[in-house]
């Protein structure tokens, strides 16, 4: 259990190690506000903060903290958000799906769906993992409905875990899914990338 920044691809996205190539087109989608709603830091203000935050990334990905990846649109050929590994625990084979956030024409699109399968698949059947966590702001109804439809169990709220962007105390809800559950879940996101073209 040792994620490292490297190269997956599906059908419509490929997921890429950070870097600086992608910040033009990150600093492009990621000036919307509603984007960081419930991250850490806030929307791209220049191309130079833009950078910042890539360097961040990538340093944390040296440095084996993260493995954080640009999304590049087939379609498109261009980066369109992020996602990545965080909460990397080797030694007890788990780890956390998060930093997720894609550019507003891609979203409630194909585009989350293959990310977290392909983020999965490479998880549990690459690195023999026994439990993918996700977690969301407890306000963030739309994300929890969403791990909720591919699998993801509740297993309990983190109250007052940080302070979020806004000052709001923010409880964080936690979700997994663990190694024997990962068939059933491969299935349902199998199912809805057919379903939805992916």
């Amino acid at each position: 259990m040792d994620p490292q920044p490297i190269i997956i691809t599906g059908q419509h996205v490929r997921l890429e190690p950070i870097g600086q190539q992608h910040a033009e087109s990150l600093y492009e989608f990621g000036q919307e506000e509603d984007i960081w709603r419930y991250l850490t830091g806030g929307p791209f203000t220049s191309l130079e903060h833009t950078r910042e935050w890539v360097d961040m990334c990538m340093g944390r990905n040296s440095r084996g903290e993260r493995v954080q990846f640009a999304v590049m649109h087939l379609g498109d050929d261009r980066a369109i958000g992020s996602t990545g590994y965080s909460d990397i625990d080797r030694p007890n084979r788990a780890v956390e799906i998060g930093m997720t956030w894609y550019g507003a024409p891609y979203r409630r699109t194909a585009v989350n769906t293959e990310c977290k399968y392909l983020l999965m698949r490479h998880a549990f059947e690459d690195h023999d993992a026994l439990r993918v966590c996700l977690k969301t702001d407890h306000r963030n109804e739309r994300s929890q409905r969403a791990i909720q439809r591919i699998g993801g169990v509740q297993e309990g709220v983190l109250r007052n875990h940080r302070i979020a962007r806004d000052g709001v105390n923010r409880h964080s809800v936690y979700f997994s899914i663990i190694d024997s559950e990962w068939p059933d879940v491969k299935e349902r996101l199998e199912g809805m990338m057919r379903r939805s073209g992916a």
